[in-house]
């Protein structure tokens, strides 16, 4: 049973592997990039047409750098649709969209600038990518930023979600499962098959997306997964959290702070292993950057190297990783944790901006699967977040509108 749940998530995996939705960052100055939909930080980044998406980072520099941004629509797997011009899909939109709104840091140990700018106009629904580049240094990208854009409700698929854990692989142990419903009653839809395509998503999490599962029901407009093995989910736990918010004072998860003359650094509480599950209020994996007062935050706010720590034994054979949405659901180098033999502990230190940060640790096999560290326990209880995206195209239609968007928060309650 479990090598055949192990295979159909695999199968479902492979078509987004390549393109999944996961934001970039492609130069080492560049830090704390986010990516909000309509100022909600705890949401994905979707808007509905008229929506605003506001994009943000910091240059580690005080150097005025001319950044710019150019957008494209993308296909539901996620490459890049040609099929558009820009008048399409975006109006009153320049060639040259240069980033003016630019302030440099103030009070704070170390130097950056920060550069902002908001995205509006979207004709289209579909995803997006914005690349931002140099444009004092050969139009070099530096950022690769992902949005969707859905059809208001009302022109809207209805998808509704719900999720059990009394599973078909589990009953109240460690799994949760998806069922799903699709209403098309308004749609042209003849060929369900290639004209409509999902994406379910456990809290945002791109590496585990499951993509175009086959429905167990085609009725006349609908669709309806239910007893999917696809839409199985491991339950994981709860997300760690801490807070970082000012110098002189260890805030919410932080042990203590310290200062080396050069720079501050911040020790979260030492991670242990979780053998039972315990309720704890978090953002499923999402953060917010802030400071004490929550004044000028955006470059008011200092950095600090901030220590991650998990006790537990060494897991052969495998890498662990911090996770989180501040690490872009990336697994690159400066997330890996190191096992240290003498204290038995994986340690990180990873630079991190003021602010409210949920975690978790990952592991990654010799053959690349993804799964949750042994000793971070896996509940049926745990709160999660789930989302599911539906596209649609038409018979000799140009691009992917996505014309269902619903987030699930399951709580075992």
């Amino acid at each position: 049973m479990m090598k055949l749940l192990i295979s159909i998530c695999l199968i479902a995996l492979t078509p987004l592997c390549a393109f999944a939705q996961r934001n970039e960052v492609l130069a080492p100055n560049i830090r704390s990039l986010t990516v909000v939909a309509d100022q909600n930080w705890q949401s994905m980044p979707v808007v509905q047409l008229g929506g605003s998406i506001e994009i943000g980072f910091d240059d580690m520099t005080h150097t005025y750098h001319r950044y710019a941004y150019k957008i494209q629509p993308c296909n539901a797997d996620w490459t890049v649709n040609d099929q558009l011009f820009e008048s399409d899909y975006i109006c009153d939109f320049s060639s040259d969209n240069i980033i003016e709104d630019v302030k440099e840091s103030l009070l704070t140990t170390k130097e950056y600038t920060h550069y902002k700018f908001n995205i509006s106009g979207i004709l289209l629904s579909g995803n997006y990518l914005v690349t931002v580049y140099d444009n004092n240094d050969n139009d070099d990208p530096i950022i690769k930023a992902y949005f969707m854009v859905a059809e208001p409700k009302e022109k809207s698929m209805g998808v509704s979600l719900s999720a059990t854990t009394n599973t078909d692989a589990s009953i109240n142990q460690t799994d949760q499962q998806i069922s799903m419903e699709v209403s098309f009653d308004n749609y042209n839809v003849s060929q369900p098959e290639s004209q409509i395509k999902t994406v379910v998503l456990q809290n945002g999490q791109w590496h585990d997306a499951r993509v175009n599962l086959k429905p167990q029901y085609i009725m006349a407009g609908k669709l309806r997964w239910e007893h999917n093995r696809g839409l199985i989910f491991p339950a994981g736990n709860e997300y760690h959290k801490f807070e970082i918010l000012q110098t002189d004072a260890a805030s919410m998860g932080v042990d203590r702070i310290s200062w080396d003359s050069v720079e501050y650094h911040a020790y979260p509480f030492i991670n242990t292993s979780r053998p039972y599950y315990v309720y704890d209020e978090d953002a499923d994996g999402a953060f917010l950057l802030r400071n004490s007062d929550n004044y000028n935050a955006e470059n008011e706010s200092d950095y600090m190297l901030v220590h991650f720590q998990l006790q537990c034994p060494e897991v052969k054979g495998a890498d662990v990783y911090v996770n989180g949405w501040f690490t872009n659901d990336r697994f690159l180098p400066e997330y890996k944790m190191n096992y240290n033999p003498n204290s038995q502990r994986y340690e990180a230190v990873i630079p991190l901006k003021f602010g409210y940060y949920n975690y978790q640790y990952l592991m990654t096999s010799a053959d690349g699967q993804i799964s949750r560290l042994p000793y971070e326990g896996n509940f049926y209880q745990t709160e999660n977040r789930y989302q599911a995206f539906v596209y649609y195209r038409p018979l000799g239609g140009r691009y992917d509108r996505l014309v269902g968007y619903n987030e699930l928060k399951f709580a075992n309650r």
